[in-house]
């Protein structure tokens, strides 16, 4: 029984950190991406040209994701604490 709810926190966890990891992974792969092509039909091989673009990319999505992360976080945790009796037998 322990080892079932355990299996189930492990798996909650899991997946909260791909939802919450993977949007902010594409936004930068996708900005990454359209700066590399801008310099590929520019010529312009700048390396600090790609940190700012990805940069400012990533604080915005964390800033819109950031509050439901947190919340999703929270509920996690309040599961955790639910679970605990269920752990211990």
């Amino acid at each position: 029984m322990a080892v079932d709810a355990f299996g189930e926190l492990l798996r909650s966890c899991a997946m909260l950190v791909a939802t919450m990891v993977l949007p902010v992974l594409g936004i930068a792969a996708i900005v990454g991406t359209a700066v590399a092509i801008g310099q590929a039909a520019t010529q312009i091989q700048e390396q600090t040209l790609v940190l700012l673009p990805k940069t400012l990319a990533v604080g915005a999505a964390l800033l819109v994701l950031g509050g439901l992360d947190l919340h999703l976080c929270a509920q996690l945790f309040l599961r955790a604490l639910a679970a605990i009796p269920q752990l211990t037998r």
